[in-house]
């Protein structure tokens, strides 16, 4: 019995190594075992002291309604950045025919440092309003508050629809000794500007990376990622929804 044993495996042993074809002819792997997960998504920090109720809007309703809604794309106290000229997102719920404003207000100054049109975007979606564009230079420490608004009477302002946040621009040098933020743009970019409080720079890469490569899916599940973390749900479920249209 022993030898039979003995003989047997050996028997066994030598098909395994000398017949490899028969391990090619395996059926292939289950698509569940060879499934690669996504890089960790990015944490939001906030940064310390700042005084919440920063933002403008924010909720968002439903898009079954006449009316477009506005949201900008900005956590619920003053966002950070290390750019003298950054870049603005916000998000249209549909596409309108109503003349577009962008405001920007020195939060100690009474007259507005910019006020002028945005080119109307032909479709929903995230949009962005770039400073450098707009010769528009934020100097350090100073909160300042922008708004989109869309014009729905030309007679009464108050009928306008209005979205917008804070931002401050954080010394570049001084941010280094709190700090380790990045200036490059790519997924570790925005998970480093995320962790370290930069919410404006965090947002503006991975709204960048999504226009560079918008079939991408993982790019939509990050920034649905930060959105949910300062509360704008409705954005978040937005673009989690956008997946499937752009990968076909």
């Amino acid at each position: 019995m022993k030898y039979l044993l003995i003989t047997n495996l050996s028997l066994a042993l030598t098909l395994m190594v000398w017949h490899p074809a028969a391990w090619s002819e395996r059926p292939p792997e289950s698509p569940l075992m060879t499934l690669q997960t996504d890089a960790p998504l990015p944490t939001y920090t906030p940064p310390r002291n700042m005084a919440p109720r920063g933002r403008v809007g924010g909720t968002l309703r439903g898009t079954d309604g006449a009316e477009p809604e506005i949201v900008a794309l900005v956590p619920d106290h003053v966002g950070l950045t290390i750019k003298q000229t950054p870049t603005l997102n916000w998000y249209l719920s549909k596409p309108t025919a109503y003349p577009l404003r962008f405001t920007l207000n020195n939060t100690d100054k009474i007259h507005p440092i910019y006020e002028g049109p945005l080119p109307t975007p032909a479709e929903a979606g995230v949009h962005s309003i770039d400073l450098k564009r707009l010769g528009i230079t934020l100097e350090p420490n100073v909160e300042y508050r922008w708004f989109v608004s869309a014009r729905r009477n030309a007679d009464s302002y108050s009928e306008d629809i209005v979205a917008g946040g804070m931002i401050e621009r954080c010394e570049f040098s001084e941010c280094l000794t709190i700090t380790s933020p990045a200036t490059t743009c790519d997924r570790d970019s925005v998970r480093t500007n995320a962790m370290v409080g930069l919410w404006y720079d965090a947002m503006d890469c991975i709204c960048s990376l999504i226009v560079k490569d918008p079939k991408d899916p993982s790019l939509r599940r990050i920034r649905a990622a930060l959105l949910r973390q300062v509360g704008l749900n409705g954005v978040a479920d937005w673009d989690l929804s956008s997946i499937d249209l752009k990968t076909k």
